[in-house]
């Protein structure tokens, strides 16, 4: 007698997906959703593409998501335009127990955290590798302008992190917004509002990648055994 071969697990590719598509139930026909930036919410901007009549529109956090959006013939705002939003979705590098994420892996983590300050509700979509205890093991993501970073890289290492300028051809990735990003290992961070806070704070931060005071209030995680919502 054969035993059935167990199904095989699915891919990060496929949970991307999965969350994507489930991510659909939380946007409201008639209005403006918020879009976010990155590998996973590429996955919700296509299944958002079937309910494309059923929405007037997004507002997105990067010049990407908004040529994606755009080839499949969804309206975008600008932030400017728009007051409020019921939703916003997005992706995470990270996120922890209480709905504490960080973001800015994608280097739109500034235009991320104006559009999720709009929104009535984050719901956060990621696959059950960025689930965390505490927040730190991904290299932060800090946005600086130039002539900072260098200043912003010490103050990093008095607190035991060391910062590095990201490339992108050799050259230091410039963002959206014209500036640059230090990514920022070795941290742990146990307090992420009073961090954000204080970080935020620092001369020539533009933002820092925790996002704490914009908290996911839902997050669609992406599991072996299919999508598991969890409520903050």
């Amino acid at each position: 007698m054969t035993t059935p071969a167990s199904p095989s697990p699915l891919s990060q590719d496929e949970l991307k997906a999965l969350v994507g598509q489930a991510a659909l139930q939380y946007v409201v026909p008639g209005e403006i959703v918020g879009v976010g930036t990155g590998s996973t919410v590429n996955k919700f901007i296509d299944a958002l593409g079937s309910m494309k009549d059923r929405i007037r529109g997004a507002v997105s956090s990067s010049v990407a998501s908004t040529q994606r959006l755009q080839a499949l013939g969804i309206p975008v705002f600008d932030a400017n335009e728009v007051e409020s939003l019921s939703v916003y979705i997005d992706g995470a590098d990270e996120i922890d127990g209480r709905g504490y994420m960080v973001k800015g892996g994608g280097a739109a983590l500034t235009r991320e955290k104006i559009v999720a300050a709009l929104a009535q509700r984050f719901v956060c979509i990621a696959d059950e590798s960025k689930l965390v205890e505490a927040l730190g093991r991904f290299p932060l993501p800090v946005e600086v302008i130039p002539m900072a970073a260098q200043q912003i890289a010490r103050r990093f290492a008095a607190r035991g992190g060391q910062a590095t300028l990201r490339l992108k051809d050799g050259q230091p990735l410039v963002t959206d917004n014209g500036q640059h990003i230090l990514d920022v290992r070795g941290l742990s961070i146990s307090d992420p509002l009073a961090f954000e806070s204080e970080v935020n704070q620092w001369p020539g931060v533009v933002t820092v990648g925790v996002f704490a005071h914009q908290k996911a209030a839902v997050c669609l995680l992406g599991t072996a055994g299919g999508v598991r919502t969890i409520h903050y």
